[in-house]
């Protein structure tokens, strides 16, 4: 049984956050004095399907666990029972890193190939971080990208609707919970149910009521009665626990009783469609505004808007927080370069179907006419046409960036969303983005592979 202390994934063993082959790695690194310099590239070999963009989210939280590396007697005293060296585990009582960072910031656009970070250390501290940098940039860029998404799909075909996340219940753990409510909200959502995300990260939360506070009174219309006495013109009632139409009807009539215009009425079943139109006409004289949910997503979202449907808000869930239709991202961090004699040297995979480019990378965008034209992955230092995507985050060892609050993020993002050339933004079969390999990079790319093919004749 799991000591209830030790249940969670807590500063006191976040370090551990990593898979064993990192630590025997580095183990091994240490026991045998080969710890040169070398860099780490994060990125998506490939978008999913019907992405022909991502959005990046998750640095704050990535670099969060850079710049408090640490491992605690506790992590200490596990991997000891777990068999590592004593000498290695007294290494690893004084880590911290020393590196260099570079990163895309948040609300980037990002493309295949483009680092999302770039890591520059003793390997010994490089490799530690593969797995949380995965995990946390992977996941948010994920579900920021399917918000993202339904953000865009209200700005072409609606008007100025509200997105609420109302993912948690159907998250994958808690943490996702919370962190899809972050990368939601840099997508283009306006607000999260959930109140811990509320909390941590600022994000604005919105609630309305369940199913269970109708049932729980004799009438649908005392329960209605007794949550406007409680919020008054705030109250957002949900009026489909036993017939949609009827229950408008009631709504309206609580509202008039008690003198005031009540917030709105939340539709969770049925044809969405076709009972917005039923109960706006209820509403048809009065400002009460209608919110959609039942696991709707942005095609659903599309098809409501363009069947005229009737409403001033959506509330994703399952679909968001799980990016149901695409729910994974093969997020990579690979090493491309490595000090040999004192210099860095470029490194590639030539493994089929897994071939990576070599060296440090710049990652340069051209716009025109307010419009994203092309990028170019290019070596890092090269010249090239474009404005530099990668920005120093880490130098030495130190934080050198200064990460904006989540509105700025959320506004950066959007503004760069709208800059992505519209067919790259189609829901289904997206255009692909020009992302074009600089002559240096080809250079590089094509002289190592046959070095390294020489090797094996």
């Amino acid at each position: 049984m799991i000591d209830t202390e030790y249940g969670y994934i807590t500063p006191e063993n976040l370090t551990l956050f990593t898979d064993l082959y990192e630590l025997r790695m580095m183990q091994a690194y240490y026991n045998q004095g080969h710890n040169p310099k070398a860099t780490f590239d994060l990125f998506f070999r490939d978008l999913p399907p019907d992405r022909g963009y991502m959005t990046a989210a998750g640095l704050e939280q990535a670099i969060h666990y850079i710049e408090t590396l640490s491992f605690t007697e506790r992590a200490i005293d596990y991997l000891h029972e777990e068999g590592f060296d004593e000498a290695f585990l007294s290494h690893l009582e004084t880590l911290s890193f020393t590196g260099e960072v570079r990163a895309l910031p948040e609300g980037t656009a990002v493309f295949p190939n483009e680092p999302l970070l770039e890591v520059t250390a003793p390997i010994l501290q490089g490799q530690l971080l593969e797995t949380i940098v995965i995990n946390q940039i992977g996941y948010q860029s994920l579900i920021a990208t399917k918000a993202a998404r339904m953000r865009n799909t209200i700005e072409r075909h609606g008007d100025g609707q509200s997105l609420v996340d109302f993912g948690a219940r159907r998250a994958h753990g808690s943490d996702a919970g919370v962190k899809a409510a972050r990368a939601a909200y840099i997508g283009g959502f306006d607000g999260t149910s959930n109140v811990a995300a509320g909390e941590t990260f600022g994000v604005p939360i919105y609630g309305t009521m369940a199913h269970s506070w109708v049932q729980s009174f004799e009438t649908e219309r005392k329960a209605f009665e007794t949550f406007v006495d409680e919020y008054g013109e705030e109250s957002v009632l949900l009026i489909d626990t036993y017939d949609t139409v009827a229950g408008a009807e009631t709504a309206r009539a609580v509202a008039e009783k008690r003198g005031i215009d009540i917030a709105g009425v939340r539709l969770d079943s049925g044809d969405l469609t076709a009972l917005s139109k039923d109960v706006d006409e209820v509403f048809e004289d009065m400002d009460v505004d209608l919110f959609i949910s039942s696991g709707v997503d942005e095609y659903e979202i599309r098809d409501f808007l363009t069947s005229g449907g009737v409403g001033a808000g959506f509330g994703p869930g399952t679909a968001l927080v799980t990016s149901t239709d695409a729910p994974k991202i093969e997020g990579v961090y690979k090493l491309v370069a490595i000090e040999r004699s004192g210099a860095m040297e470029p490194s590639m995979k030539l493994s089929t179907g897994k071939v990576t480019y070599p060296g440090a990378k710049s990652v340069r965008r051209v716009e025109r006419d307010g419009e994203y034209a092309h990028d170019v992955l290019g070596l890092r230092g090269e010249e090239t046409e474009g404005e530099e995507q990668l920005v120093p985050v880490i130098e030495d060892g130190n934080l050198v960036y200064e990460f904006p609050d989540l509105s700025t993020i959320r506004e950066v993002a959007g503004r760069t969303r709208r800059k992505v050339p519209p067919e790259t933004r189609e829901l289904e079969d997206p255009g692909p983005y020009d992302v074009r390999i600089s002559s240096g990079l080809e250079t590089e790319t094509t002289e190592l592979r046959e070095r390294l093919q020489s090797q094996f004749g």
